[in-house]
């Protein structure tokens, strides 16, 4: 063989396996967390000034689908499935998302892409670097597909796509029904609340630029800080930007407000003894098909002189009409809704806090029973 042949070979492999391996880690984290492809959808539509117009439904329907595809796409090219129609989808896919990363990158309508959920955030100039390496791999599988050498037989390859379309939805229908089975956020279990939330004395901190527009004359024009005029001109207006981004710790909007307006955050979370969480971003959309558990869950913190609050979003009607078909009597206290949402992909699910620190995590649909809490809580004491 020669050098030629070995190079092109070395080539297509490498991007075999970059490709691969990407498209792989992006379709499964977004395999285990549907909801947040959801929201990111969402975050899209809000950009474009179309938000609220997509069903939910419709919405979770993509995201699975999207997931699905990726993962196996990536499945398909690391192991040189279809080769020829893989290499094809893949550089249409990566076509959609270049044109969607240069877009992302010069309007800045969203922080974060998504592309890997909150598996990996990357900043939008990154996202359109990678696509850009991407898509240039892409290329090369597309155009040499055979150089990619097959790594099962025929037979054994039907029972691979199979297994990875089915895997992948069975998956998210899982993570749906239940939590995502790798957390990814800032709020697993185990997370010291409030250790996520400092920032350290040497972080780096943001830089701002402000302009100022003056007249004169007649005349306006813009000026900084730096080069700022005399007297002479006449002060219009000022803006300001943020030129570089300082530090942001994991934990940076979580707070607790009480219906009265006292901010009750550093009580909760100094508390040495156990808090209960009820977290239920929208009561409006909240399943109230398991209030019964979770009135028992709240009648044993209560007899054990534990605290349990319901953390929400909505508005007072909102708490009024859930006590009203739920006879819920614990506490509501108010919370960003999208720290909500960040906090448990279940609406509602439960927290179990000590002392800061989150112990127990649940949807909805798989709350503890009595006795496991009770083991729980002997055990951390």
């Amino acid at each position: 063989m020669d050098k030629r042949k070995i190079a092109n070979a070395v080539i297509v492999n490498l991007s075999r396996v970059l490709v691969g391996v990407v498209f792989v880690f992006s379709g499964f984290s977004k395999a285990v967390d549907p909801l947040g492809t959801v929201y990111k959808f969402q975050d899209y539509l809000a950009a474009l000034g179309l938000g609220n117009t997509i069903p939910d439904a419709l919405l979770l329907l993509c995201a699975v689908a999207l997931s699905t595809v990726e993962l196996a796409m990536g499945v398909f090219t690391l192991l040189a499935i279809w080769r020829r129609k893989t290499s094809k989808a893949v550089l249409a896919l990566m076509a959609v998302m270049l044109l969607l990363s240069v877009w992302i990158y010069a309007a800045d309508p969203v922080q974060d892409c998504g592309c890997f959920g909150d598996a990996l955030v990357l900043a939008n100039r990154d996202t359109l670097i990678k696509n850009i390496i991407l898509t240039a791999c892409a290329i090369v599988l597309a155009r040499y597909p055979l150089s990619m050498p097959r790594m099962l037989g025929k037979n054994i390859q039907w029972m691979t796509v199979h297994i990875t379309v089915a895997g992948s939805i069975v998956l998210s229908g899982w993570c749906l029904y239940d939590l995502p089975v790798v957390d990814f956020r800032p709020y697993h279990v185990g997370a010291d609340i409030r250790q996520g939330m400092i920032v350290p004395e040497d972080a780096e901190q943001p830089e701002f630029e402000t302009v100022f527009i003056m007249e004169k004359d007649g005349r306006r024009e813009e000026f900084s800080l730096e080069n700022y005029p005399d007297s002479t001109w006449t002060f219009i207006d000022s803006r300001t930007t943020v030129v570089k981004q300082g530090y942001v710790p994991p934990i940076h909007d979580f707070s607790i407000t009480t219906s009265d307006g006292a901010d009750i955050t550093d009580d909760v979370l100094s508390y040495k003894g156990y808090t209960f969480l009820l977290i239920a971003p929208f009561l409006e959309k909240a399943d109230d098909s398991n209030f019964g558990e979770i009135d028992q869950i709240y009648e044993f913190a209560d007899d054990n002189a534990h605290r349990f609050y319901c953390l929400t979003s909505s508005g007072e009607k909102a708490v009024g009409h859930w006590r009203d078909i739920t006879g819920a009597e614990y506490p509501f206290c108010f919370t960003d809704g999208t720290t909500l949402k960040t906090i448990v992909r279940s609406n509602p699910g439960l927290l179990l806090l000590k002392d800061g620190r989150i112990i127990g995590k649940w949807s909805h649909n798989l709350l503890p029973s009595l006795e496991r809490l009770s083991g729980m809580i002997k055990t951390e004491k």
